[in-house]
This record gives C-alpha cells, sequence and structure tokens, in this order.
C-alpha cells in the first residue's frame, strides 16, 4: 500500500543520492533533481524545468547533458587536496594534474579542461598519435606538462621531439625497451636533449575490474631488468641525464586504498635505487586509478573505500617518507585522475515511450463453463489469505505449468489460457502485497518482486551510452528526475530501444538492502504526459566507447554553465547523429541508397505495383527520414 505521505526525503533515501550525488545533486522542494555544479545553493537549476525549456531549442530525446562547472569543481578540489597534503607533510615538490584524453576526446571537453586548468597549469597525457594532435594544438601554457604514453613509433617520436624543441613542456613515457632506441636515434639526428620517462611494471596487483592486468602481467611497462639494462645503455650513450620521470599505472577505479599505498611504496624504493645509480628523476607519475563512488556502497567494483583526501595523503606521504629516509630530493607529483575529474560532469536524460504491465484492477470471472483447472486456479487465488503461503506459491506455479501444457496439447483454448494468465498474475500481486512485510517469507518475497515487475520502455540505447553498463556490468545511478514528490509503486526493468536482450540497465542498487537488483522502483505513466529518467555519472569514458548497435548514433548534447541566481546559459548545443551520418559510418552513402532507392522505385512502376506520384512520394519520404534522429520521437 502507498503511503500517506511520501516525501522528497523519502526519494533521497530510495534512490540514495547522499551515497553517490553530494555535493552535485539533490531533490528540490517540487520533487525534481536539482543540479549544483559548483556544489553550493548559490548556483543550481532545475533539472526537469531546464530539460523542458531545452525542448524550445528543438533538442530531442535522449539528451547528454554536461556540466562544465562540475568538472572545475573537481579540479579545485584535488589541488586543494595536494596543497594540504603538501603543506602537512613539509613537501617540497609541487603537484601537477594531467588529463588523459582517452578518458573523453570531445573537443568541447578537451578545451574547457585546458581553460580552466590554466591557473594549475594542468596538462593532458596522450596515449596515442591522434591524441598527441590534439594535446600539442591546445595545451599552449608552458608550464603545463604533456605526456607521452602508450606505443609510439619513429613518426610519434620525431613529433614529440620537434614539439620539444618549439617549446613543448613535453615527456616520453618509454614503455617498451625497443622505444628507447628510437627516442635516441632521433634525439641525435634532430639535436635535442629529450625529456624520457619510464613505466614502470610493478609487482603490485590491483583490485576491481582492471586487477588482472597490473602487477607483472602487465601490458606496459618495464621489468626490473628491462630498467636496468635501460639505465646503462642511457649512461653508454651520455643521455642518462634526460631521465626526468618515473611513471606507474596499476589500473583504473581502484576500489580500495591498500594497492595504491603500496605502489606508491615500490614506486619510492625504486626512485631511490635509480637516485644511487645517477639518476635525477624530477617527477613521479602515479596514473590513473582515482575511483568514484558509483553506488556508494563502499564495497563493490563501482565503489570505493577512501576518499580523495585519504588518495592523495597517502601518495604524498608515501613518496615524501622515503625521501626523507634516504635524503634525496623531492620529486613533482603527476596525477592523470580523469575519471575523478569527469564522472559526474555528464549525465543522460531519456523518456519512457511505454510499459508492459499486469493491470491489477481488471477483473477476472468464472462461470460454470470454465475448464475445471480454470475453476481449480480461481479457488487458489480466493484462498490466499487462509492457506500457507509457501503452498499457495508452489501450487500456483505447478497449475501454471499445466495450463501451459494443457494448451499445447489442444485441450485449453487462446482465450482459457488468457484467463489462466491473469489469473495467475492477479494471485501473484496478492500474494507479494500480504507477505511484504513479513519477514518469514522473504526467499518467496524476492522471487514474487523478480516475477511482478514491469516492463519500461526507454528511448536509449545502452550500447551507445552506457556501454561500461553492458561490457563491464558497471552501477550508474539511474533515477526519475521529477515527481519525486511521489511514491513510485512500480518495480520495472529498464530496457532500451535495441532489439538485443541484453538492451537493458540490468543492475540497479537497493538502497535499503545493498542488494543488487535488475528492476528500479518507479512511478505508474500517465497517459500523454512524458515521463523522463536521469543516468548519472557517465562523464567518464562512456561516450567515446560506444558502439552503433542497431545503428542508433550519438545524441544531442548540451553543455550548461551555470549562473548565480538559478540561471544557466547554453554554451555549447551539439546536434546528435542523423540516420545518413550513422550510415556513412558503416559505408552506406547517400547517394548510393538514393540510387539505388530510385532503380527500386521505378521497376515497381513499370511492374505497374505503384503509381509514379506515389514513386516520388515513397522517394520523398525516404530521402527525409535520412536527415531524421536515429532514436524516436
Amino acid at each position: 500500500m502507498a503511503h500517506k505521505e511520501w516525501t522528497t526525503q523519502n526519494s533521497t533515501d530510495l534512490y540514495g543520492i547522499p551515497f553517490w550525488g553530494k555535493p552535485y545533486f539533490s531533490i528540490n522542494e517540487k520533487g525534481n533533481i536539482q543540479v549544483h555544479p559548483k556544489g553550493d545553493e548559490l548556483c543550481s537549476i532545475d533539472l526537469f524545468e531546464t530539460i523542458n525549456e531545452l525542448k524550445e531549442r528543438h533538442t530531442r530525446m535522449p539528451l547528454l547533458l554536461r556540466f562544465p562547472d562540475i568538472i572545475e569543481s573537481q579540479m579545485k578540489k584535488i589541488y586543494q587536496c595536494f596543497d594540504q597534503a603538501i603543506k602537512e607533510q613539509e613537501y617540497r615538490g609541487k603537484y601537477y594534474g594531467v588529463f588523459p584524453i582517452k578518458v573523453n576526446q570531445q573537443r568541447h571537453i578537451v578545451e574547457h579542461i585546458v581553460s580552466c586548468g590554466y591557473q594549475y597549469h594542468f596538462g593532458l597525457e596522450a596515449g596515442s598519435k591522434p591524441e598527441l594532435l590534439i594535446a600539442l594544438a591546445l595545451m599552449h601554457n608552458p608550464e603545463s606538462l604533456i605526456i607521452c604514453n602508450g606505443f609510439k613509433d619513429r613518426s610519434y617520436v620525431e613529433l614529440a621531439l620537434i614539439s620539444q624543441k618549439a617549446g613543448k613542456n613535453i615527456f616520453l613515457v618509454v614503455e617498451r625497451e625497443k622505444e628507447l632506441n628510437i627516442i635516441l636515434e632521433l634525439s641525435k639526428e634532430l639535436n635535442v636533449r629529450p625529456k624520457i620517462g619510464f613505466r614502470l611494471k610493478l609487482n603490485t596487483q590491483s583490485e576491481g575490474l582492471w586487477g588482472e592486468s597490473s602487477g607483472c602481467n602487465s601490458k606496459f611497462g618495464l621489468t626490473s631488468s628491462e630498467l636496468v639494462s635501460s639505465i646503462k645503455l642511457l649512461k653508454k650513450e651520455k643521455f642518462l641525464d634526460c631521465v626526468d620521470l618515473i611513471h606507474f599505472h596499476i589500473g583504473s577505479q581502484i576500489p580500495s586504498i591498500q594497492p595504491i599505498k603500496s605502489a606508491i611504496k615500490e614506486t619510492a624504493r625504486i626512485l631511490y635505487e635509480l637516485t644511487s645509480m645517477g639518476c635525477s628523476i624530477k617527477y613521479v607519475d602515479v596514473g590513473g586509478g582515482l575511483g568514484i563512488d558509483y553506488d556508494g556502497s563502499g564495497e563493490a567494483r563501482s565503489s570505493i573505500n577512501y576518499d580523495v583526501q585519504e588518495y592523495v595523503n597517502d601518495i604524498v606521504f608515501g613518496i615524501q617518507s622515503i625521501c626523507k629516509e634516504k635524503g634525496i630530493d623531492h620529486p613533482h607529483i603527476i596525477s592523470e585522475s580523469g575519471r575523478y575529474l569527469l564522472a559526474q560532469s555528464s549525465l543522460l536524460v531519456f523518456n519512457v515511450l511505454d510499459s508492459s504491465s499486469f493491470n491489477e484492477e481488471e477483473k477476472i470471472f468464472i462461470n460454470k463453463e470454465s475448464h475445471y483447472f480454470l475453476k481449480e486456479m480461481y479457488d487458489i487465488y480466493k484462498a490466499i489469505p487462509d492457506i500457507s503461503y509457501n503452498e499457495t506459491f508452489n501450487d500456483l506455479v505447478e497449475k501454471r505449468k499445466e495450463m501451459f501444457q494443457l494448451f499445447v496439447h489442444g485441450v485449453l483454448s487462446l482465450e482459457e489460457l488468457d484467463r489462466s494468465e491473469k489469473i495467475y498474475w492477479k494471485s501473484i500481486y496478492e500474494l507479494k502485497k500480504i507477505i511484504e512485510s513479513k519477514s518469514d517469507y522473504e526467499e518467496i518475497y524476492e522471487i514474487l518482486k523478480q516475477q511482478s515487475t514491469d516492463i519500461y520502455f526507454c528511448n536509449f540505447s545502452v550500447f551507445q551510452s552506457l556501454p561500461d553498463s553492458w561490457a563491464l556490468s558497471y552501477i550508474f545511478p539511474v533515477l526519475p528526475i521529477h515527481r519525486l514528490k511521489e511514491e513510485p509503486t512500480q518495480r520495472a526493468q529498464l530496457v532500451d530501444l535495441t532489439c538485443d536482450s541484453d538492451g537493458r540497465i540490468s543492475k540497479i542498487i537497493d538502497y535499503k538492502t545493498w542488494n543488487v537488483e535488475s528492476h528500479l522502483p518507479v512511478h505508474k505513466l500517465k497517459p500523454n504526459d512524458i515521463y523522463l529518467m536521469g543516468v548519472f555519472l557517465t562523464g567518464a569514458y562512456q561516450e567515446i566507447l560506444g558502439d552503433l548497435h542497431n545503428l542508433f548514433g550519438d545524441t544531442d548534447v548540451v553543455h550548461i554553465k551555470i549562473e548565480e541566481g538559478h540561471k544557466y546559459t547554453i554554451e555549447h548545443l551539439v546536434e546528435g547523429d542523423s540516420i545518413s551520418e550513422v550510415l556513412d559510418y558503416v559505408e552506406y552513402h547517400r547517394k548510393d541508397l538514393l540510387g539505388k532507392m530510385h532503380k527500386t522505385t521505378e521497376a515497381s512502376v513499370m511492374r505497374g505495383n505503384i503509381s509514379r506520384q506515389e514513386a516520388g512520394f515513397l522517394l520523398e519520404k525516404f530521402e527525409n527520414n535520412l536527415s531524421h534522429y536515429t532514436y524516436l520521437k
């Protein structure tokens, strides 16, 4: 039964907003999601009202919203944390942040990071040649760093060295021994002293989704023997003074602080050993891995058991303690915390198109002509309050199986099967209501809850917009963005538009039990009213990893800058893919398709199937649809 009073606090607790949303998201007095991109009440907007206003600008569902102010807030926060730790530990090095472009290569995102990061000398990390070209074109602050990771060929190294000569503060991180030979050869040809870094293949094993790719089985980095032979080569070639940086990366979204502490301790030890061998290491790059609390549990791989200040404190203390013990200089610290910077800055909003659910109010009836099996099922339904609930449930399941068998063998008609299904579902919903608050029947209640969920058909593609939800079983916060002063009386599975059975959000946290469920508490759909859902914390990786399953393309994107007084401006409005643009990706070109369609319609005219007027109408509709959005209106 619905509560007499349902408040926004009930919805706040139900959807776990304090666990993943602070300080950027809350529910306002209207029952709508409120966004606070600067983490305070002075600058905030009502998300539902903003979406309605954006419709006047002809934006379409699904819609990706980016809040660049959140990126700036996250950047400021990590710098403040490092500043505090450096002062408390009397650390003599500085902190330099760099953004790994692979986290989100969209131009407006990278440009904003470079712009708001200028005051912090915030740099960029490139893991490929295309990303290096982006970094070289956008990075104009001579004090900001460009870190070159990933595999490198001659043209990659040559471009980086020439750019260093031209004034870019660029570091070539050696991932394989062979790369060092290329760097040395081209450095001599170009007459430049390179800034060389070594990626370390640590023994420290990480945890979480990327744990198996860390440690001694890591794809990248130099082993201790490769590191020693590289140092000997640099001594021989008189380039040892060019070794400026050591770097490690033990995985993305590290859920526990312990592997981070171990990695810092191991790296600090290598720092001392390299110093003893004659290197003058000026920078330690601790890579990425700083996690985001996607679900608030503090335990799952979508969660973390530490905060950013603890993460920073352990890094600074770990390096400082070995430097103090061994009497060596404190290196500058670099981190590549792209997920931390971006995850909270974007959210996906989509509308629910329709639902599939059992009508609990529908009346069921049995007459004397009804099949005796129907009468038996109806008797079970009527006796629900008086019979053992375990027995009732088992009898219902058994009778349902028997009814299907009778239908298959021609004993029951389709109408009789339909009536038996209605009796079954009516019984299931009635039984669920009765045992909901009875602790002795939790196991049966969970089964009934799973069985009696609705299906909400949602206007988006999991494969395009939430690839980590499908591929890695990541848990993203998802909830309605309005009607949060009403109790959500339904339980629904959220499925997308694609024809794939995997096209659904299959993992959702129940914040009462902390169990992972396949359904979400939602509101009953109202005829002719829009119902909007939001998926939060989608800023890292989701856009660039999305694929074109069923040829659903990029969504419309809006960059919202929020000012004081609950006002906002649209910085950028980027239209999503049209059907012709998506088809171009897979080599179906507009002119070719129109040509083939023209031949098809001409042949139909010649056969007398359609008139020339109808052929012209068909061609016009075909061409118009090529310009349409890939999603539904």
